[in-house]
């Protein structure tokens, strides 16, 4: 055989062994979903010992009428409007102002650290924890509201920048200062 021909020999070999079909690679760590299932039995077991705390306390202070939202928090009004004014909808602009306390009343951000928030009702993407977006929505103009959090509606997991540790539920009293009404 001549060299010619030998080259052209490896040539067909290693053509014919490039057209094989690509395997799938198996993954290397198989995951059961055993992480998912513990975290959520560990954040159930969290939140039970913080609803526990905080009906402590409402225990504690049976002059404040406690009420509990569907959305997972309780709140109490220091101020009710009984007129029939609307509650903020869907696009409308709120303003408000609000503290954060720990459940113990010690204070963490006081009112004028936070300001006046302007807020675009379940519209903008605020840096504002779920808690109080869902708890202005509650409100009409002229009411203070004290609501208490379970830590997944505060700053869970990741708590608050050398303020607060993780998954440590607060209390926040809102002032609804204005709604300016979409069109």
């Amino acid at each position: 055989m001549n060299p010619r021909s030998i080259l052209l020999f490896f040539l067909g070999c290693i053509l014919l062994a490039s057209c094989k079909t690509p395997e799938a690679r198996k993954p290397v760590q198989q995951s059961s979903g055993s992480f998912i299932k513990e975290s959520a039995k560990r954040n159930k077991v969290i939140y039970k010992k913080e609803e526990e705390r905080i009906a402590t306390i409402m225990a504690a202070n049976p002059e404040n009428n406690y009420l509990s939202s569907d959305r997972g928090f309780w709140y109490y009004y220091n101020v009710k409007d009984s007129l029939n004014i609307p509650t903020p909808e869907y696009g409308d602009i709120v303003t408000f102002t609000y503290n954060v306390k720990s459940l113990d009343g010690i204070s963490i951000l006081s009112e004028s650290e936070t300001g006046l928030q302007t807020y675009k009702i379940d519209q903008s993407n605020q840096d504002l924890i779920s808690g109080l977006r869902d708890g202005v929505k509650l409100m009409k103009v002229g009411e203070q509201v004290t609501f208490f959090f379970p830590s997944y509606k505060a700053y869970g997991y990741y708590g608050l920048e050398d303020k607060l540790g993780t998954n440590v539920p607060i209390q926040s009293t809102v002032t609804l200062k204005s709604i300016q009404q979409s069109q």
